[in-house]
């Protein structure tokens, strides 16, 4: 089947989209580019040619479908077509939402999923079965990081369906894909009754934005033209906190804090996701609170903020930082969540007794829980508290860090690659790391502003990072990123800068090539972790554009980086040799604690 183009409110869990957010969505509204059109044939059989009295037909499933995708604030959507879908492609490049094509559906979905985190929802459109079935991998990632993603998928008609033939792409049941993506989505439906088909779809889409998490959309093939029987109009349900609730909750927090000798607050991913970065920095900033963060909510806040004292991450952290944390005696977890990335491999040491720990599903105050209160309500009830917060000391800030000086003929150690990388950031730079020792290497950067580090911290999907930077410059294309790669995962999804090319957009990726899986090779290591050493920069030769250099020595990265920060035009490919066992301090510092364990 032909295969080829692209496509993206959580009101914090609960509310309707704001009238404008950091993520640039705007309230939800009736799209003017898909209004009702009037049927000139039905006008006439009713004896007037008045457009005010032709009456209003429906939409089709299609257009509603769209309709709401714009209301929602959905620019651009990804994907690859295919037979199943194409027709509902076809309304797609009618309507203002941007396609974008993608070279594999797996990588479609990673773009959606860093489009969302940027732009606040993200789409991908793709056929029945091997389209479906090739999203899921990046869709569970989506749904384990609570990235709000939309997986619109065509199949086979509901007619076609009846003598249950054996039809191409079919996987046992007709029903098996949608079974399976129940799994890894919030909400899932089949648009295969018109009568119910609207309400669906706002259930859907309802359900993204106020959990965060990804939704499921079947359309038939035959269903994408039917027309609604009656106008629908939208209805968003609000959700509200329990008021008894909330306030207890609040005087039992600050209680808490007034007690407290030595107070921290850990910001977690749920800041990012539910626009609530402001919220935090006011109340840190009230009642002057210190600021740590965790890997996956790396950038809920400017690490240049006088208040923050770095990354928590159990024994991959620096030790100042780790013993901050775990010598507090209030710890304020907000948006936190603790897994064991984030928390260093299990490493952390923190007294479950001394938080304040609240996510969009969980409120807990030392031992006591509480339920039906808002994540947003919370954060913003926090700066509203009349108590006096002792001010702790902060802890002594690393010593600055020597200008980088490339020593020409040294070889590229991991160290030095990310000391040179972090001299380079600045406000109008994303980072975008992969997994394995690019995502600890990464800790240690400075990250200016909100949103400003996307990584798969928690769900470590090798693969993740060029089609996410892809899904950040559809969403951004003033946010060059930088992306940090290892020669592994870029041999899974590298060709997605083939779509990056076709867009003109201009990340700097950079492939940390140790020739295998290095991460590894420290847990148990064999032949199993080698893999073929490419000319990684020699693949703009076979793409036709973008830059290629080739790093051996420091005086070959410095010069390398100058020349990519200066080509704005197209993205550069940089290939870093590294020492096979070469790792970053960060990783460094977890096997020296994890050795102590053991």
């Amino acid at each position: 089947m032909p295969r080829d183009k692209t496509p993206a409110p959580s009101p914090s869990a609960s509310k309707k989209a704001p009238a404008s957010s950091k993520n640039g969505l705007a309230k939800p509204k009736v799209a003017a580019a898909l209004k009702t059109k009037v049927n000139p044939a039905a006008a006439a059989a009713q004896g007037t040619s008045s457009p005010a009295a032709e009456p209003k037909l429906a939409l089709t499933i299609g257009d509603y479908l769209i309709r709401r995708l714009l209301d929602y604030g959905m620019k651009d959507i990804f994907g690859i077509p295919g037979d199943f879908v194409l027709q509902f492609y076809g309304d797609l490049e009618a309507s203002p939402i941007r396609v974008i094509g993608c070279t594999r559906e797996d990588n479609a979905g990673y773009a959606a999923d860093g489009y969302a985190r940027i732009h606040g929802i993200g789409g991908v459109c793709v056929t029945y079965c091997v389209g479906g079935l090739s999203v899921c991998n990046s869709v569970a990632g989506a749904f384990a990081e609570k990235s709000p993603v939309v997986v619109i998928t065509g199949s086979p008609g509901v007619e076609e369906r009846r003598s249950n033939p054996l039809l191409h792409h079919r996987v046992r049941e007709f029903s098996t894909q949608r079974e399976v993506f129940e799994k890894i989505t919030i909400a899932s439906t089949v648009l295969d009754d018109a009568l119910t088909a609207c309400r669906e779809i706002d259930r859907c889409l309802e359900a993204c934005v106020r959990f965060k998490r990804p939704v499921y959309i079947e359309l038939p093939r035959d269903m994408i033209k039917v027309r609604c029987p009656y106008e629908h109009v939208p209805h968003t349900q609000v959700v509200k906190s329990d008021k008894s609730a909330l306030k207890e909750a609040l005087v039992e927090a600050g209680e808490m804090l007034a007690k407290a000798e030595r107070p921290i607050i850990l910001a977690g991913v749920e800041m990012h996701r539910f626009g609530l970065a402001d919220e935090l920095i006011h109340f840190a900033e009230k009642f002057e609170i210190p600021i740590s963060a965790t890997l996956l909510g790396k950038s809920v806040i400017s690490e240049k903020h006088p208040l923050f004292i770095g990354i928590y991450e159990g024994a991959m952290c620096r030790e100042s930082v780790r013993k901050y944390v775990e010598q507090s005696d209030c710890i304020v977890m907000l948006g936190t969540y603790m897994t064991d990335i984030d928390m260093g491999i299990f490493t952390a040491e923190l007294d479950t007794s001394k938080t304040i720990y609240v996510t969009s599903e969980t409120l807990k105050i030392s031992h006591h829980h509480f339920h039906d209160i808002l994540v947003s309500d919370f954060v913003k009830g926090l700066s509203k508290l009349d108590v006096k917060i002792k001010q702790r000391e902060l802890p002594k800030k690393p010593k600055p860090v020597p200008k980088f000086v490339a020593v020409p003929e040294t070889a590229v150690t991991s160290a030095r690659l990310f000391a040179r990388i972090n001299e380079l950031l600045d406000e109008k730079m994303v980072v975008v790391a992969d997994v394995g020792d690019c995502l600890f290497g990464a800790a240690d950067l400075t990250i200016y502003r909100d949103t400003e580090f996307l990584s798969p911290a928690y769900y470590t999907s090798m693969g993740f990072a060029i089609p996410a930077a892809l899904g950040v410059q559809v969403a951004r294309k003033d946010l060059r990123p930088i992306v940090l790669v290892g020669d592994g995962a870029f041999q899974m999804t590298c060709l997605e800068l083939s779509t990056i090319l076709r867009h003109n957009f201009n990340p700097i990726v950079i492939v940390l090539n140790n020739k295998g899986y290095t991460t590894e090779r420290f847990i148990q290591d064999g032949p199993f972790n080698d893999i073929l050493n490419w000319n990684y920069h020699r693949l703009p030769d076979l793409l036709g554009g973008g830059w290629g250099f080739e790093i051996r020595t420091e005086g070959e990265l410095d010069q390398a980086l100058h020349a990519a920060v200066n080509n704005k035009e197209t993205f550069c490919l940089l290939n870093v040799h590294l020492d096979p066992f070469d790792v970053s301090p960060a990783l460094k510092r977890l096997g020296e604690r994890l050795a102590q364990h053991m």
